[in-house]
């Protein structure tokens, strides 16, 4: 299943570099939860005004099986390193609710 991808770019110039990794990103996680049904990610700069360096901030939106996953303000001063964040705790999301939903299949033999 194809996921649907938007990548957006908030009070910062759109980069082809950070576009092209978040895309890879999304692959790997397209390849760990095929029913992956969309994933949006958000670039943003705010506050330009800060006294300790630019801290670049990725928000990403995920959904599957009509659930709604966000991860919310991963912030560094390296933008790939907050999308890298952004990404492992999309990744511990999804497979926490695969895992939840998996244990709710299984019955206990003893109930019976």
């Amino acid at each position: 299943m194809q996921c649907v991808t938007t990548i957006k770019f908030t009070n910062l110039e759109r980069s082809a570099a950070l576009e092209t990794q978040a895309r890879k990103e999304i692959q790997q996680l397209e390849h760990l939860f095929p029913k992956l049904q969309s994933c949006d990610v958000t670039f943003d700069l705010p506050h330009k005004h800060q006294h300790h360096g630019v801290k670049y901030e990725v928000r990403l939106h995920a959904a599957m099986f009509g659930v709604d996953f966000i991860v919310d303000h991963q912030s560094n001063e390296d933008a790939y390193i907050a999308l890298r964040d952004a990404f492992f705790a999309a990744r511990r999301k999804l497979h926490d609710f695969e895992e939840n939903q998996r244990s709710k299949k299984i019955t206990n033999p003893l109930s019976k």
